[in-house]
């Protein structure tokens, strides 16, 4: 079981508890609803005051939530519009591809699926919307790595558990560092095996209208339809669909 900090608890509870009136409530209300005593709720809110979370008003001394919770959200939101503009380009990828195709964001040192393009072939995947992998080890992860500075790079590796997933993950740093720049000069990053055994996985970063990455895509299906030879013709594919997808977003490909 993980570890509840009992100030962070109590402090989530209430805002919670707030998001449920508009009007607000007294200290007093708060406390009784919250099961804590006043004086420790006090001190709460006045830090969540202070953080700009929550306003007292003036008239009623009632406390109530302010828009920056909705902010933090709003800005997520904006992250993941990238899954309705990506959307048809994934789905019009994979019928030319007829692999599976994935479109994943950064979370930390971890990538998690938020969208999904089934092929028809019989073979299935592992993957899941929501389900998370390590950075170091997916073409998706590696590609957008490529886009990073070296340093962001060393943390990333230094901060994952690199393990051998598979007989073909790269557990040796300089091998992962001579990887990520040939992915640098090549555009595309390949997971030859890395993460799942059996799987092959090209993929390619997307990135927003200021030139940050938000996510990237993949071509993954089987060592036995996703074959060597066809590298090359999905290397210029995913390419084409991830710059397309930026263009989406506003970046100005070169």
């Amino acid at each position: 079981m993980q570890e509840v900090v009992q100030s962070v608890d109590r402090t989530l509870s209430i805002l919670e508890l707030l998001s449920d009136y508009e009007n607000g409530l007294g200290i007093t209300e708060i406390s009784e609803k919250v099961n804590l005593h006043k004086s420790t709720v006090h001190r709460l809110l006045n830090t969540l005051m202070v953080k700009g979370y929550v306003q007292q008003s003036e008239d009623s001394n009632r406390y109530k939530l302010t828009l920056k919770l909705f902010e933090l959200g709003s800005k997520k939101v904006e992250k993941m519009n990238i899954v309705n503009v990506a959307r048809p380009l994934l789905k019009e990828l994979m019928e030319k591809t007829n692999e599976v195709i994935h479109l994943v964001v950064r979370e930390g040192i971890d990538i998690v699926y938020v969208a999904k393009v089934e092929s028809q072939n019989p073979i299935r995947m592992y993957s899941r919307i929501g389900k998370k992998s390590p950075m170091y080890c997916t073409a998706v992860g590696k590609s957008m790595m490529s886009h990073m500075s070296e340093e962001e790079v060393n943390l990333i590796w230094k901060n994952s558990n690199v393990e051998k997933l598979t007989e073909y993950t790269i557990t040796d740093f300089q091998t992962f560092k001579d990887n990520i720049d040939l992915i640098r000069n090549e555009g595309y990053a390949i997971d030859e095996q890395e993460n799942e055994i059996g799987i092959r996985c090209i993929a390619a970063s997307v990135l927003d209208y200021s030139g940050n990455i938000v996510g990237a895509i993949s071509i993954s299906g089987s060592i036995i339809s996703f074959k060597e030879e066809k590298i090359q013709e999905f290397s210029k594919l995913i390419i084409e669909y991830s710059n397309r997808i930026s263009q989406e977003l506003g970046y100005k490909c070169s």
